[in-house]
């Protein structure tokens, strides 16, 4: 199976329902106003502009139309991108894809004028071997996502609209790592979005950020992680035993240790404590606001009316502290695009983004565990999600995309959710 990761990183969205196919040859000769910033080979000339070179060309195309269309917010980029058709972005994304990855910029920089002053000592001195270890393993304690999910090996990213990091300029990482961290503390009005990279960023460190960099710089020369720090283990928020006090009343759909045998019935055990915290919330909603808010469904409605905002915590912790139960789905190969890669010309973004590769999600960003989830449910919540009986998901990611899959596309992809481990 392909391994592949988000969030994100660095930009997880839809790319044009149509297409157009790249030229590279007629491409290199658009690039040639991208090459005082980027390089005549697509080596940015200084630290400040990106490498280019071997960049996944969907990816290319992505940041080019959120520049034109203002998504993505740079003063420079912005009036460049303007006059761009989807042709000239293809064949720009074609070109540059083909050039070969790039890694040292030194002999780039060379030639684009004199060498420049010896910069300053810096305030921080980055790691390169701890940045390896945060791009691995990420750090469950601060809410940090491995960047290998969405990015994989060495940032040989294996998704095409995520991007290629690889030997990218580190002052380049430590620049959009910023810019994703200001945007989440900064409730939106500044830096740059993108859900899943705002969540991990805004709990980076700038020395974590600049180990990142650092270990990006050149992958392959970092051959071993540095041993991570010792973190503090996540508690529960909720009362793990009160909580098992009250599950007595789930126990008929949802079994007493959340794995439900019924399969229209989701398992609870393993999921995250934030996810079923909001659900518990969404579902009292929906009663509170005669369904007009929240998360609708008439067996629960009743079993939440008695619930008080502990009671909920306290089984969110309880479920989220047992064990799941293993699926006998199996891996298809319909499912496995679909969830790793999506479908680039229909605007279907790749589940991997926001559930990780092994279908664990993102708690702290709350997205749901899907991995070894009973099929049937699965299948049930995307036909609610696409259909909109369901609508308390965030800015209505779930709904655009499951607005444009098949009955055929469900199937296969709640069984290759479901066998995921």
């Amino acid at each position: 199976m392909k391994k592949i990761i988000l969030s994100a990183i660095l930009g997880c969205g839809l790319m044009g329902n149509v297409l157009a196919q790249g030229d590279a040859e007629a491409g290199k000769s658009k690039a040639a106003v991208c090459a005082a910033c980027h390089g005549a080979d697509g080596i940015g000339t200084t630290d400040a502009y990106p490498n280019l070179a071997g960049q996944h060309a969907d990816y290319v195309v992505k940041q080019l139309k959120a520049f034109k269309g203002g998504s993505r917010v740079d003063p420079v980029m912005a009036p460049m991108a303007a006059n761009l058709s989807e042709q000239d972005m293809a064949d720009l994304g074609a070109y540059f894809e083909n050039v070969g990855k790039g890694g040292s910029t030194d002999s780039a920089s060379a030639e684009a004028g004199s060498a420049p002053a010896a910069p300053a000592a810096p305030a921080i001195v980055a790691d390169a071997a701890m940045g390896k270890t945060l791009y691995e393993k990420g750090d469950e304690s601060r809410g940090i996502t491995a960047c290998i999910t969405c990015h994989g090996k060495d940032g040989d990213s294996e998704v095409l609209i995520n991007p290629n990091l690889s030997n990218q300029h580190p002052e380049y990482i430590v620049k959009q790592l910023n810019n994703f961290k200001e945007h989440a503390t900064s409730d939106g009005e500044a830096g740059r979005a993108n859900a899943a990279m705002n969540q991990v960023a805004a709990n980076l460190t700038e020395q974590d950020i600049a180990d990142i960099g650092e270990f990006l710089k050149a992958p392959a020369d970092v051959k071993q992680a540095a041993k991570a720090k010792k973190t503090v283990e996540l508690n529960h928020v909720g009362d793990v035993a009160l909580g098992k006090e009250k599950s007595a009343t789930c126990i008929a759909c949802h079994s007493a240790d959340g794995n439900s045998m019924v399969p229209m019935y989701p398992k609870l055990a393993g999921q995250s404590e934030q996810y079923l915290f909001k659900q518990l919330m969404d579902f009292k909603k929906a009663v509170d606001t005669n369904n007009e808010e929240g998360r609708v469904d008439p067996v629960m409605a009743g079993m939440i009316a008695p619930l008080s905002e502990n009671d909920m915590q306290n089984l969110a912790a309880y479920f989220a502290s047992q064990k799941v139960s293993p699926s006998a789905a199996e891996a298809n190969e319909l499912g496995e695009t679909l969830y790793m890669s999506g479908d680039a010309q229909r605007g279907i973004t790749a589940c991997v983004a926001c559930h990780g590769v092994n279908g664990q999600g993102m708690a702290l960003a709350g997205f749901p565990v899907i991995g070894q989830q009973h099929v049937d449910y699965l299948k049930i919540q995307l036909g609610k999600f696409r259909d909109g009986s369901r609508g308390n998901d965030m800015n209505s990611m779930m709904r655009n995309i499951a607005a444009k899959l098949t009955d055929e596309d469900m199937e296969a992809v709640a069984q290759y959710m479901s066998s995921l481990k």
